[in-house]
């Protein structure tokens, strides 16, 4: 049976997936209860966040 997911999971999910560490019944979990459409708009969000820090950081840096 799937459990209904919310899009927050998945922004968490993908978090995990950013940082490389997952345990293997996590993975497993979140193929089960997770939705695509979810996991698609949580990647590409999660990269504009991270692309941002980092222009945010150069733009620190090289002010200084």
């Amino acid at each position: 049976m799937k459990k209904n997911s919310s899009f927050w999971q998945s922004m968490k999910a993908v978090m995990w997936g950013f940082l490389g560490v997952r345990k293997k019944s996590g993975l497993q979990e979140d193929v089960t209860s997770l939705s695509f459409v979810h996991i698609i708009i949580a990647g590409v969000v999660g990269a504009l966040i991270f692309m941002a820090t980092l222009l945010l950081i150069v733009k620190a840096v090289v002010s200084h």
